[in-house]
């Protein structure tokens, strides 16, 4: 066997797999190492932020069940699972060939709480024959969700329950709307966005006849009580400036005499 046979005998890594990877804590992460021209050689994986050998072949050299090296006969691939992942699983992992000397690839994994968010304020106050109109959007998620329900209280919305209810879900950009039309108080309650794989988010809804609570009007309160304050502090200003002058007059008009 000449030199060049020799050299493209040796394992090698295919390098045209993801490298760096995003999973979403609780899920299963996929870390594909390919090893083409492997021969009687073993692939091992490394955890690099404690060197720990996590597996050798498809054993599992670690107490922590979670990790396991798939593979399949007459196959290339040596994929690294993790299951149930965790935030403290993020790091640098690496895939190993017992050559001499070794070769090894390292694969980057981020973990991430994925989480719902309700646009705008935690509680709000609508009018009633008003809409409601709520959007909910997933942040920090690798994949979309494949579902996304909306919760009134501890049960999902029933559009039968009455007329007027939408739900538009868009997976691709991550995002679900919900809409009720004409509103009344018994519409109020606590509405929750809970998509697949993620933590859920709410906002309590108050649907109100009449004015709103006093607490809305909070924000206006203090400018409208200095604007009524206003008029009179601009009087009691002019009251004291003449006042004042007319002190000045008397004064120079006895020193004059």
């Amino acid at each position: 066997m000449n030199y060049w046979e020799q050299q493209f005998s040796k394992p090698y890594f295919d390098t045209s797999t993801e490298r760096e990877l995003t999973a979403t804590a609780g899920q299963t992460a996929l870390l594909p190492c390919k090893v083409r021209n492997l021969g009687d050689r073993a692939v091992s994986w490394i955890r690099k932020t404690d060197l720990h050998i996590l597996t050798v072949g498809i054993l599992t050299y670690t107490n922590d069940q979670r990790f396991q090296t798939l593979h399949s006969d007459g196959t290339d691939e040596w994929t690294l699972r993790i299951t149930s992942t965790q935030i403290h699983d993020s790091g640098t992992y690496e895939c190993q060939v017992s050559t001499e000397p070794k070769i090894s690839l390292g694969f980057k994994l981020n973990v991430v709480i994925s989480k719902a968010q309700i646009v705008g304020n935690s509680e709000i106050f609508v009018k009633s024959g008003s809409d409601i109109n709520l959007t909910c959007v997933v942040v920090q998620s690798p994949e979309p969700p494949s579902f996304i329900y909306w919760y009134k209280n501890d049960n999902v919305i029933n559009y039968s329950s009455r007329g007027g209810i939408n739900v538009l879900t868009e997976k691709q950009t991550k995002t679900s709307r919900l809409l009720i039309s004409r509103a009344q108080p018994p519409d109020s309650g606590n509405y929750t966005c809970s998509p697949s794989t993620s933590e859920s988010a709410s906002v309590l809804v108050h649907v109100l006849n009449g004015e709103h609570p006093a607490a809305m009007q909070h924000g206006n309160s203090s400018t409208s009580g200095v604007s009524k304050l206003l008029p009179i502090m601009l009087i009691l200003i002019c009251q004291a400036t003449k006042s004042f002058l007319l002190q000045d007059a008397i004064i120079r008009y006895r020193r004059s005499r």
